[in-house]
């Protein structure tokens, strides 16, 4: 007859799951993996190649704030057209922690909040950049970005 499983044993259990899923001991799983929020990079990508325009907010042209205010919105998500106010919504997270469909917030020389992107996955983001470009995939370009989750 088989003994009944000790809280050590159950723990230990825990952690030999966690390492063959998630590859370390504490690692943080997906958020919401298989929720909203893994889809959001396939919508994001739908939109490839529409212009930039300065306060446009979809579905042909965007810019930085509208375009993730549009694509969140199609997952039922309400956040206002400007990249710092959205970061202001946001629980937020340390970079090690982003998953795909979280909002990567740039901060100008200044230090403030000026551009807004959504994190794909492997180190890529979808944004809309700026006047004369088009909503694109691209690596992270810069390091100076701070993660955001609704």
């Amino acid at each position: 007859m088989p003994r009944p499983a000790t809280a050590r044993s159950r723990v230990s259990a825990l952690a030999v799951l966690l390492v063959t899923v998630f590859g370390v001991v504490g690692a943080a799983a997906p958020a919401d993996a298989g929720s909203w929020r893994s889809r959001v990079p396939a919508e994001a990508s739908k939109h490839k190649g529409a212009p930039y325009k300065y306060g446009a907010s979809g579905p042909s042209r965007f810019d930085c704030s509208g375009y993730t205010m549009y694509v969140y919105k199609r997952f039922g998500k309400s956040l206002p057209h400007n990249a710092a106010a959205q970061y202001s919504r946001m629980h937020h997270f340390a970079k090690n922690q982003k998953v795909p469909g979280d909002l990567l917030f740039f901060r100008n020389s200044s230090g403030r909040i000026g551009h807004v992107a959504i994190y794909a996955g492997n180190g890529n983001m979808w944004h809309s950049p700026h006047s004369g470009t088009v909503v694109k995939l691209v690596k992270i370009y810069n390091g100076n970005y701070l993660v955001g989750r609704l």
